[in-house]
């Protein structure tokens, strides 16, 4: 097992202290957390779809829940199973799969359909945190003084 020390990325950055949690998480993956087999698509630049396959639960046996930047996908099968099986290879454990967004990632979809639920997800910035261009005055000082340019041009033409 490989550990990168972060500890040189903090001289030169502010606020990514999420980020640096989250690559240190990604060595302590649990090995149970890979069941139900899933993709996470990039469909846009700010357009994401994760599909699990989640073959015998029905919808209202999955859960879908978004807080902050955390999105909880679990199933739990309700009824006992009293089929008599020769051979079970479909797993019908219940699971608890646990995605880490990005800030202003939102759920905007899900569907299940053919043992497959399809949760679709989209970035969306709000309008005052989007980068916007700050005109730089021409005339205005530092200090505020609108009038100070003039004063020098008055005394120009007075001498």
């Amino acid at each position: 097992m490989r550990t990168y020390d972060v500890a040189p990325l903090y001289r030169s950055t502010v606020g990514f202290d999420r980020l640096f949690d989250l690559l240190a998480q990604a060595d302590r993956v649990d090995p149970t957390t890979t069941w139900p087999p899933y993709n996470i698509e990039k469909i846009a630049d700010d357009q994401y779809r994760i599909t699990m396959a989640v073959a015998g639960f029905a919808s209202d046996e999955i859960e879908l829940t978004q807080h902050s930047t955390t999105l909880l996908v679990s199933g739990q099968r309700k009824g006992a199973d009293e089929r008599q099986y020769l051979h079970r290879g479909i797993a019908g454990r219940s699971f608890r799969q646990t995605f880490n967004l990005a800030d202003h990632v939102k759920v905007t979809g899900a569907n299940l359909a053919n043992g497959l639920l399809t949760v679709e997800l989209k970035r969306e910035v709000p309008e005052a945190l989007k980068p916007r261009r700050i005109a730089i005055g021409g005339n205005q000082s530092a200090a505020g003084q609108d009038n100070a340019p003039a004063q020098v041009e008055d005394q120009a033409e007075a001498a």
